[in-house]
């Protein structure tokens, strides 16, 4: 009997330490700081990816870790439109780069014959821990925005799936579903992405909170009245099979109805769920793009944090915009990714940590010249 009341007990306090480690807290004040403190990186390192020349603009890093090593999934621009390129390195700070994972389509037919910017789904969410990226399905998935029109972001852009049954750490080209799973001229188009889609962000629903097994969180613009003029806001969609996907809800997750607000990208925190994205414009042009997070405990209500930027222009190399959140813990230090623009309007991926590194070496080329007026 003692055996047995001893296995019924420990049975018990299992039960009560998990309830206790997935109960869901209040989103306060004071787990807003913790989670500030937690991944604030007031040490800016320097650029760690530039472009080899000045035709090319460098954007929006995706990191993972495999077999050792970290990678990095990032996009070039060209003048014609986003490729999708691969990176690796061995300490987060020093990279290399290895190719093209998605290229321009040779079909002029194809829906995404010119932009192709593609963005790792299905990553281990969990804060400081493996950031492998899992499959489904035998796949190894990314979902990007593309488009047929030539330039930065041009025309209407949609948003696709590819995938991969090779080793992602290598440079190939992905597959491509033929047609893209969310359009702005799906008969369910909603007001706040009624005129273009850009980045997406797919992770696992594994408590189905929202009744499916993938949510994907992208950001569109768009508006009621006048959808071009719209701003930009973060909302979310659902899928079962990561090939069919639908909108939920019946207003955006975050926004500010004003300038853009987007590029989100979800870690949890011990038992809570945090949003890095980035802010731009929201009280004018001088305001510039800077980096922030939301937090939530159930994936869809999220809650704003209202205090400090954790990434934001103050150096040559970013003093345009300082944006577009990638953020991993290792080894007890935060490393966050940000896509850095400086006034000549050269791009490249910058890093800000929690522990002082030292200062990158690496620089933009020289800037392009200015044509002189008559």
């Amino acid at each position: 009997m003692k055996i047995k009341y001893l296995i019924l007990t420990i049975s018990a306090l299992s039960i009560a330490s998990c309830a206790t480690k997935y109960k869901k807290r209040e989103i306060n004040e004071t787990v807003m700081q913790e989670i500030y403190n937690e991944v604030k990186t007031p040490y800016k390192y320097g650029l760690v990816m530039v472009p080899i020349d000045n035709s090319y603009k460098m954007d929006c890093p995706s990191v993972f870790r495999k077999d050792g090593k970290w990678y990095m999934t990032y996009l070039i621009y060209d003048g014609r439109g986003y490729e999708t390129w691969l990176a690796e390195s061995d300490n987060l700070l020093d990279w290399k780069y290895l190719g093209k994972v998605m290229s321009f389509s040779e079909n002029e037919k194809h829906w995404d014959v010119n932009q192709k910017a593609g963005y790792i789904s299905l990553q281990d969410p969990t804060w400081g821990g493996s950031y492998e990226w899992e499959k489904y399905d035998d796949k190894y998935w990314m979902s990007y925005f593309g488009g047929d029109s030539k330039g930065y972001e041009a025309g209407v852009l949609s948003i696709g799936m590819a995938y991969t049954k090779e080793a992602p750490t290598k440079p190939h080209e992905f597959e491509r579903l033929e047609n893209p799973v969310l359009t702005p001229k799906d008969k369910d188009a909603k007001w706040w992405d009624n005129s273009t889609m850009y980045k997406n962000s797919v992770i696992r629903d594994k408590d189905k909170v929202t009744g499916h097994n993938f949510i994907m969180y992208y950001n569109a613009r768009g508006d009621s009245i006048n959808p071009a003029k719209g701003a930009e806001r973060i909302a979310m969609a659902v899928s079962n099979d990561m090939k069919q996907w639908k909108r939920y809800g019946d207003k955006p997750l975050i926004n500010h109805h004003k300038g853009i607000s987007g590029d989100a990208y979800i870690q949890r925190i011990n038992d809570t769920w945090v949003m890095f994205y980035f802010g731009a414009f929201w009280t004018g042009w001088n305001q510039g793009a800077f980096n922030r997070f939301a937090v939530s405990n159930d994936l869809v209500n999220w809650t704003d944090w209202n205090g400090e930027d954790l990434v934001k222009s103050s150096e040559p190399y970013d003093d345009m915009f300082a944006h577009k959140s990638f953020v991993v813990k290792h080894d007890g230090v935060v490393y966050h990714f940000y896509c850095a623009v400086n006034k000549a309007e050269q791009r490249g991926i910058a890093i800000a940590t929690s522990k002082d590194l030292g200062k990158s070496k690496l620089n933009f080329v020289a800037p392009p010249e200015k044509k002189k007026k008559n």
